[in-house]
């Protein structure tokens, strides 16, 4: 408890799922966190409410993501909030989608969309934020599982796979800062991106039985893991992934 105290956390689709779970977390270790959002105003100044009801404090940040110009808007929509600080000292990114189609049924306009957001705006948002990221700060990359066959999804697939051999690369170049770079991979989590999914019976019983708990993820399970990584206790960690699947396909080895 407090171990972020006096830092600033910026988190990116930080208004629902599992990146409401993860600026909610980051609240409870002490941080300023800044609450991004694309679209749903709502969404945002609720998670910043319930941040603030539990003695936290956070402020929304809105920018549409995905689109030319993106990151720079994303910073400018920082730097203009009055909690808005120098630096920053976590930055977590986590905005994405998902969108199902295989190969066949992936057009290019979708294919450009997807790389867009999930692949595009991480990368650039941390071109544009580096020089307010302090010496000794953290950078949370949540990606996808590598290794894992997942051809409903493959063109957003292949965007996460960009993100985290961006991880590995970018941990090389910022250790000179002491900037730690690394990301977790989400399994089948409980979030409204899945509610849809996750409402029918079989389906929800067919994915549970992937992970070896037997059961479908949390949220919160996930944002433990990104918590651990903007914690000073990561500091020896970078340019890796860790997998926050619940032990996803171990059950059929």
């Amino acid at each position: 408890m407090g171990v972020l105290k006096g830092k600033t956390a910026l988190v990116t689709g930080g208004s629902r799922g599992i990146g409401r779970a993860v600026a909610q977390r980051l609240a409870r270790d002490g941080a300023l966190v800044a609450v991004h959002y694309g679209h749903d105003e709502a969404a945002a100044e609720e998670t910043v409410a319930t941040i603030g009801a539990a003695g936290g404090t956070a402020f929304p940040v809105r920018a549409e993501l995905g689109v030319p110009g993106d990151a720079q808007a994303l910073w400018a929509a920082y730097e203009a909030h009055p909690l808005a600080t120098e630096h920053v000292d976590v930055l977590v990114n986590n905005a994405g989608t998902a969108t199902f189609a295989g190969i066949a049924d992936t057009d290019e306009e979708t294919f450009r969309q997807v790389q867009a957001l999930n692949a595009q705006a991480p990368f650039f948002v941390i071109k544009h934020g580096l020089a307010r990221l302090r010496d000794g700060g953290r950078i949370v990359n949540v990606t996808g599982t590598p290794h894992l066959a997942l051809p409903a999804i493959l063109a957003t697939v292949m965007a996460k796979g960009a993100v985290n051999a961006l991880t590995v690369s970018l941990a090389a170049e910022l250790a000179p800062r002491g900037i730690t770079v690394n990301s977790v991979g989400p399994g089948i989590t409980e979030t409204d991106l899945n509610a849809a999914l996750l409402s029918d019976p079989g389906t929800r019983e067919h994915l549970a039985a992937r992970s070896v708990f037997r059961r479908v993820g949390t949220a919160d399970e996930v944002a433990d893991v990104v918590a651990f990584l903007a914690s000073p206790d990561s500091r020896w960690v970078t340019g890796q992934h860790l997998d926050a699947t619940g032990g996803l396909q171990l059950s059929l080895l």
